[in-house]
């Protein structure tokens, strides 16, 4: 990087000022009195310069009043009386307290930016028997397009050719592809894992679902604007009393220089670094639990949510399947099922031939593999016939289930299973279930969020079984089921315009655009999508949810400290100019007290540093509550269409 290029981000150059800026001060406190030019002004130019500047823009242009016109006075009054340390330090303490709020602000866009290079960009346009690549923006309805294996969907439009399976997981959240036929919906952005279809536009590519999520995380962005600074809020009302404070004791005592060193202790540093330094000390404590916070602004929102909304996969849930339940007949059975899936790419099959080498079972190549697409795989292993597959598969080859092996697999199903069945050498030989594992911590974790007063939900694109099985292991009574990532931000703009502002917790880039609607915005960084990362407001380093309830209690603890510190340092700095209107402080002591009062503010923040130090990981942090009260009888909603 150029020095003009480093010179042009705001982030480093604000930086390398400071920096400067506090040498300067440190050389001043220690020497200046020896040397030619005191080297605070090297903090006056960096760091007071702006702040003159805007006080000065702000009051003249804009009619507007907030802190840096306090901070001006101070600076001015600071130097009116020789004071060229004094007037450094003011400085650069309020560049400190805007660098602390504006750290993060350079990523805002990042995710959208993402998100757009994710969209499909070409298609494959199907005329009279010849296929060739066309942009996406020149599809249009009605046309045929075809879709090649390890392609994504160019638009929406439903297959009038082959049968495949589809990884929609970017759109659904699902954790595991879908088999898709002639006359089922794809949707655009998502994968095709398996065969190659043919399939008829229904939407232009701008109308597509891909399109249609990156508008929405672009708009909602536009609606979480940064909050006022409290010391901005008043700042009209400080201006005009520290002027006044300032005239009645020139009017009073006649002496100018009392009055100027009242305007000086009068500049609220501690009611400046009040927020910021608890803000820095409460995301420095979430990082030493793999907690990224991107601003202040998202904890103090955080402190407000009253409503907690979990995505399920890869979330509460691990994200990946794995053998739930196996009814297999024969001792070498779940050797020959693991040689024949060992050549699958399919994730159940991957799931199986994990469960098998952590058996214990030895599996070999088989001799021979075909696989139908959206139904299943016929292998040969050492000379033994192996079919696993779905019902369709074997109610189209007579292969006849008895009972029982029907009744639990509609067990299965209804708890969220995806159910296979087995034949070797023609005869049925039993099913294997498979499922998406609940995470160990996801009960404990809801119970202690409830226990803040908090309500929790469920928003998952997978079906109500799979949703309703999920949410009783978590604890969560409500639930809606089947969601788009339109469907999930109508159902956290419903929620919040009811009056709730909730926290969305997502990993997926389904997930982005309600994760940008909602109040707070938390992605899993571990194991979720770069995306949701970017378009979230905090991100979860560790591969787990059991950070949320301390991220809760921290940030309701950090507005805590926030009030204290204002109220503190309001009450020092009035304490601090009635002693300088009655002469009982001089400039060299009033600066002292009115550093002490800043260090007062900064040791009570950092206290913040050692909340929730004596709780172990996997302690509550709040008395849990009973499981009785934890699972009312399950809500299930229906998803609201936007």
């Amino acid at each position: 990087m150029s020095f003009t290029e480093f010179i042009k981000d705001d982030v480093k150059r604000s930086l390398l000022f400071l920096i400067l800026s506090a040498v300067s001060l440190a050389v001043s406190f220690f020497y200046g009195s020896e040397l030619a030019v005191d080297p605070a002004w090297v903090a006056i130019i960096l760091c007071g310069t702006p702040i003159l500047w805007d006080a000065t823009t702000g009051l003249i242009l804009r009619h507007d009043i907030k802190a840096d016109v306090l901070v001006a006075i101070a600076i001015i009054a600071a130097l009116a009386l020789g004071e060229w340390f004094a007037a450094g330090e003011v400085a650069l303490i309020m560049e400190i307290g805007g660098f602390l709020e504006d750290l993060s602000a350079a990523k805002a866009n990042k995710g959208i930016e993402a998100l757009v290079s994710m969209s499909p960009k070409k298609g494959r346009l199907v005329v009279d028997g010849s296929v060739r690549d066309v942009d996406v923006d020149d599809i249009h309805v009605g046309q045929v397009l075809r879709v090649l294996p390890g392609e994504s969907v160019p638009v929406d439009g439903r297959i009038i050719i082959g049968e495949t399976s589809i990884d929609q997981s970017v759109i659904t959240g699902e954790s595991l592809p879908v088999d898709k036929t002639v006359g089922d919906e794809v949707f655009s952005g998502t994968m095709n894992q398996m065969g190659t279809f043919d399939m008829v536009a229904d939407h232009t590519a701008e109308e597509s679902s891909f399109q249609r999520m990156v508008g929405m995380v672009s708009s909602v962005d536009a609606e979480k604007t940064r909050m006022v600074r409290t010391v901005d809020r008043w700042a009209t009302w400080l201006v005009a009393l520290v002027l006044v404070l300032a005239v009645a004791t020139l009017a009073i005592t006649k002496d100018v220089y009392r009055a100027v060193t009242v305007c000086i202790v009068f500049c609220p540093c501690a009611f400046i670094l009040a927020t910021p330094t608890a803000i820095v000390a409460a995301i420095g404590n979430l990082a030493k639990r793999g907690v990224l916070v991107r601003d202040g602004d998202s904890l103090e929102r955080m402190s407000q949510v009253d409503i907690v909304a979990f995505d399920k996969t890869g979330t509460i849930t691990e994200g990946r399947p794995k053998v739930a339940e196996i009814h297999v007949v024969g001792d070498d059975a779940v050797s020959l099922i693991a040689s024949a899936e060992s050549c699958s790419e399919h994730p159940l099959a991957k799931a199986f031939v994990r469960y098998a080498e952590s058996s214990g079972v030895d599996y070999t190549r088989p001799d021979s593999f075909d696989m139908t697409v959206g139904h299943g795989i016929d292998a040969v292993v050492g000379g033994r016939k192996v079919r696993i597959g779905n019902m369709r598969m074997f109610q189209s080859s007579g292969i006849v289930m008895d009972g029982p092996t029907v009744k639990r697999t509609e067990e299965l199903y209804n708890d969220g299973c995806t159910v296979v069945y087995v034949s070797i050498d023609g005869t049925y030989a039993g099913f294997i279930a498979f499922s998406d594992s609940i995470r160990p911590s996801a009960k404990s974790t809801v119970m202690n969020i409830e226990g803040y007063g908090v309500r929790t939900v469920l928003l998952t694109g997978d079906n109500g079984r799979a949703a309703r099985h999920m949410a009783a292991e978590a604890g969560i009574a409500d639930i809606v089921s089947e969601c788009t990532p339109e469907t999930k931000v109508s159902e956290i703009d419903r929620r919040q315009e009811s009056g709730c502002r909730a926290c969305m917790v997502g990993d997926g880039v389904n997930d982005a655009p309600a994760l940008k609607k909602a109040w707070v915005g938390v992605a899993m960084g571990a194991t979720g999508s770069d995306i949701a990362a970017d378009a979230s407001d905090i991100v979860l380093l560790k591969d787990g949810i059991e950070s949320l309830p301390h991220l809760i209690g921290i940030s309701r603890k950090m507005m805590q400290k926030v009030r204290v510190n204002i109220t503190f340092s309001l009450v020092w700095n009035a304490m601090a100019v009635g002693l300088s209107m009655f002469a009982v402080l001089s400039p060299v002591t009033g600066a002292l007290v009115h550093n002490l009062g800043s260090v007062a503010v900064v040791v009570n923040s950092a206290l913040l540093l050692i909340y929730g130090r004596r709780k172990r990981a996997d302690d509550s942090e709040v008395p849990p509550r009973s499981v009785a009260e934890m699972q009312p009888s399950i809500k299930v909603s229906e998803p609201i269409l936007s």
